[in-house]
């Protein structure tokens, strides 16, 4: 029960405790009064009543002596009258009913009143005349207690009516701040901080509000310090001190978290052998001055061409990441990189030529990281003992012809649903359970079993994801096996879908059509949510909503704040891969302390946040050993490989 209810219930039942005593008061002493009024009145009467039929006993008048005592009998004050004369033995009686008007017949026969009567001997001198006997009638009685009492009761019920009305309006306005006081914990347990709430006047109440106030604004400077601490090593660790943007470390990470997943694009490398010429003749203040000056324009620019990362390796080379790009794209991207080099050469007054040079690889299926960086290297190489701006790694692919081939595969794929499903289980550090088992899909294309790192790429370049995924959804909540064990399935979702109004309003048909919607948890690129913030923001209310739960996938990859886990707040994470600081990788002890330490401060961000967290692509049980001390919810890795769902 409520305190609301419970204060109400204790005050209406004190009012209900004093108004059943005021009735009862009012009753005992309303009836002793009535009773005491029709003892008066019946020996007033008898004497009264006496006084007047001597005189016609004296003389025998019968007649006379009957007409009196109708007169008083008539009134009905009177149950019963009887005479008897004593010089015959002749006996009469007049009687009336017990009936009181307006008053329930349930009423009068509670028999309240008990009988009262007189009688009294007429004398004439010493000779007795007759017995006279008066019994009253109790109707007056009741008639007057059941009006007094009705009154009451009426006058008591409109009080009480009023003061309940009263004291729900008071206690409202008395209790609203200890309902703010709830709400506000409520948005607090759920790491939602709102301003401060006003100080209500109630001393009591003013103690909670305060409290509340200074837990909130507490807990809200803890997330923003963990928010801060974050960022702070993340530039500390991977950010390049001169131009700030990210250092080696971070690419590396970069580079072998995207080569892991399905993805196309490339790398360029580029070298500025014309700022070591700025170094030696200006020095290196205005060298550095230049680089500041070129970092910016390139992050100001290069990004909304293609999504990219870019990174100061050395004192005069450049790499850039770019992640999602096809060949022609990769041009483009080429020629604006050029293009601002040129400017940054003419800012700083240098006119020599062939002071730069650039190599540029393209992603292929089956390429590691390391041969990626080492083509484009040998790009760069060949680039600069041929004196050219550019050279290019020849994959030896035909791309355009690729691009058409698949768009007709896929296509028929999906509609006709050619999917191989597999499920990878994340454990739970705890217990070791299964907290849920992500989705991986394979797709039949004439009797082959294409992997998704062979097709998500034309998926992404040919904008087919929303259709992908509904194809695919479609699929997981017909599959008789995973239906029959009804575990939590995590499906990772395009970003075309992210960005596809009408596939949110599919989705929310979809959901609200399944019988149990709380086991579909929805994974969404990190990347996906910093740049597009209010799409990914109304498909998470949508899946939640209908009872769904949504996770961010390659969280803490992107350099900056995690702020977005506040409004976005996702029920869990995946750790990037490049934060998992995998034992196989080449590492020095350092890198692998710095690695350690972001990961902890990423994983502490969104534990602070009650936000579960699981570290992926472990890979082996001395790597899980040394993840432990970093208090993670659960992970996942080839530690426990995929299966076929059958």
């Amino acid at each position: 029960m409520t305190l609301f209810n419970q204060i109400n219930s204790l005050l209406v039942g004190l009012f209900l405790l004093v108004v059943t005593s005021l009735m009862y008061f009012q009753f005992t002493e309303t009836k002793t009064f009535m009773d005491s009024q029709i003892s008066s009145d019946l020996n007033n009467t008898t004497n009264a009543l006496t006084l007047m039929l001597k005189p016609h006993l004296e003389t025998g008048d019968i007649a006379s002596a009957e007409t009196v005592i109708n007169v008083i009998f008539e009134g009905g004050f009177y149950k019963k009258v009887s005479l008897t004369w004593l010089e015959n033995g002749k006996n009469q009686v007049w009687e009336n009913p017990v009936q009181a008007d307006s008053v329930p017949e349930w009423f009068t026969n509670l028999n309240l009143f008990d009988v009262q009567s007189t009688e009294s001997t007429i004398n004439n001198g010493w000779i007795q005349l007759a017995t006279l006997k008066l019994e009253a009638n109790p109707a007056i009685g009741y008639s007057q207690l059941w009006k007094v009492m009705t009154d009451t009761l009426i006058t008591l019920g409109v009080l009480f009516i009023l003061s309940v009305i009263l004291l729900r309006l008071r206690l409202t306005r008395i209790l609203a701040p200890l309902h703010r006081v709830a709400d506000q914990a409520k948005l607090i347990a759920k790491r939602e901080f709102q301003p401060d709430l006003a100080i209500p006047e109630t001393i009591e109440l003013k103690e909670v509000v305060l409290a509340i106030n200074s837990m909130s604004r507490q807990l809200q400077t803890v997330f923003s310090q963990l928010d801060k601490e974050v960022v702070s090593l993340k530039n500390e660790k991977l950010t390049d001190k001169v131009s700030q943007l990210p250092n080696r470390l971070y690419l590396n990470g970069q580079l072998g978290s995207w080569m892991k997943d399905p993805g196309y694009g490339g790398v360029l490398i580029a070298r500025l052998d014309w700022l070591q010429e700025i170094d030696d003749q200006f020095g290196y203040q205005v060298r550095d001055s230049t680089i500041q000056i070129l970092a910016k324009e390139m992050q100001a620019s290069l990004p909304s061409i293609a999504p990219c990362v870019i990174a100061r390796i050395s004192s005069r080379e450049f790499v850039f990441l770019v992640t999602k790009a096809s060949p022609e794209q990769l041009k483009v991207y080429l020629q604006n990189v050029i293009r601002i080099i040129n400017q940054a050469m003419v800012s700083a007054n240098y006119n020599e030529e062939d002071q730069f040079a650039i190599g540029v690889a393209v992603r292929a299926q089956g390429m590691t990281a390391s041969q990626l960086l080492g083509n484009a290297d040998n790009a760069l190489q060949s680039a600069l003992a041929e004196k050219e701006v550019c050279q290019w790694f020849d994959n030896n692919e035909q791309q355009d012809t690729q691009i058409e081939q698949w768009r007709e595969l896929l296509q028929e794929a999906i509609v006709k649903r050619n999917f191989l499903l597999q499920w990878h289980p994340a454990l739970s550090f705890a217990d070791g359970t299964v907290m849920q088992r992500e989705i991986y899909s394979g797709l039949q294309i004439e009797e082959n079993v294409v992997r998704a790192a062979q097709f998500m790429p034309y998926i992404e370049q040919l904008e087919l994801g929303s259709e992908f995924d509904q194809s695919l959804l479609k699929v997981i909540a017909e599959h008789s096996t995973i239906l029959s064990k009804q575990e939590k399935v995590a499906i990772n979702i395009t970003q075309d879908s992210i960005l596809d109004l009408h596939f949110h309003d599919w989705l929310g048909l979809f959901m609200s059509r399944q019988k149990n919607p709380q086991r579909y948890h929805f994974e969404i690129q990190e990347s996906t949510v910093l740049t597009y913030p209010k799409q990914s923001q109304k498909f998470t209310n949508i899946v939640k909503q209908q009872g769904g739960k949504v996770g961010i996938d390659h969280y803490g990859r992107e350099i900056g704040s995690v702020a977005y886990l506040q409004t976005i707040k996702p029920d869990y994470v995946k750790l990037d891969q490049s934060l998992s600081c995998n034992l196989k990788n080449e590492m020095e002890v350092d890198e692998l302390t710095e690695r350690l330490a972001l990961s902890r401060a990423v994983i502490n961000t969104a534990r602070g946040l009650d936000i579960e967290v699981i570290i992926t692509a472990v890979e082996d049980q001395e790597q899980l050993d040394m993840l432990k001390s970093l208090h993670a919810n659960g992970y996942q890795g080839f530690i426990t490989p995929p299966t076929y769902i059958s």
